[in-house]
Order: structure tokens, then sequence, then C-alpha cells
């Protein structure tokens, strides 16, 4: 599958798995089959879960309303969507063993209810934060990425793949200028 990570966040990460927004959008999440390899391949999980339809059609519902909020929405709906998964996310609990203290995280929830509770809880990071969200500066990308550089004029998703296409397409039309 055409999985990328360049989102900067997990939560940006999942909004990439809609793909050429700009040209009405391209779906990788096509089957529960989809999600639990996407799932594995983000390092979320080590192998892939058993993800049901009703679960799929969460991930999807929830990866929109990432979308929305961390680029500035305020739809109720979607902060509504947001808070309710954020409670499947696994809590912190103090592990006290012979080596010394540790922190073990919990999830009365199922792996795939868990990621989905860690990637809403941060969307809610993202967004209380106030991080900068931008969209690839390519014509031929759409890809959403946290601007985290020093003057927040990041303009592509990834200097290795659109960044240096674009340069390298400015420096041939320079040379075929002069």
């Amino acid at each position: 599958m055409d999985w990328i990570f360049d989102g900067g966040r997990p939560c940006l990460d999942l909004v990439n798995t809609r793909r050429d927004r700009h040209l009405g959008g391209r779906e990788l999440l096509t089957s529960p089959a989809a999600l639990g390899e996407w799932l594995v391949a983000a390092g979320h999980v080590e192998r892939r879960p058993r993800v049901t339809a009703d679960q799929l059609a969460l991930a999807v519902r929830l990866r929109e309303a990432i979308d929305r909020l961390t680029r500035g929405g305020t739809r109720p709906a979607d902060v509504r969507l947001v808070n309710d998964v954020a409670t499947t996310a696994p809590v912190p609990q103090l592990r006290i063993g012979a080596d010394g203290p540790r922190c073990a995280r919990r999830s009365a929830a199922g792996p795939v209810a868990a990621v989905l509770g860690e990637l809403a809880a941060d969307t809610i990071d993202v967004v209380v934060a106030g991080e900068l969200v931008r969209i690839c500066a390519s014509d031929r990308c759409g890809l959403r990425f946290l601007d985290a550089s020093p003057r927040r004029n990041r303009q592509w998703c990834s200097m290795a793949r659109c960044g240096n296409r674009a340069k390298a397409r400015a420096h041939y039309a320079r040379r075929e200028s002069t």
C-alpha cells in the first residue's frame, strides 16, 4: 500500500490515508484489512489486529473530523466525535517492580479502539497547542503536515519527495530559459 508517514503527528498520518483531496480524493482505507495494515505500518500495533467494518467506518469519520479540526474547524459534531473517541485511549498507570517505577498503559477497549483513542487524544493536543497544520504546496500532493520549522514557512510534506521535485522543476525551467 502507498502509506506515507510525513505528517509530523500520528493524527495527521491518519488524515493522510486519504490522498489527492484536491482532485476529489483517493481512499486508502478501503477495507478493514487495509486499516489493520496501516495500524501495523504506522507502528501502533505489532501485528495486524482484527478490524470490523464498524471500526473502519469510525476511523474514516474520525480522520475527516481530525482534518477539519486541525485546520481550524470548529464543528460541534467533530469536537464531540474526537472527545468521545479519545475516551478509549489507554490510561497511564504506575507500576512498581524490582527494577523500579515504570509507566504502563492499559485500555479497556480492544487494540483498534485504543489506537483510535490515542489518535483522537493526539488531535486534542495539536488543536489546543495551536500547532500549524499545512497542506503540501505541490499541486500533485495535498498531504497534511505539521509545520514545526523555525520560521513556520515549510511548504512541502517532505523535502525528499515534493520539495525535491519542485526544486528540480524550477532548476530545469531556469536552465531552459537561459
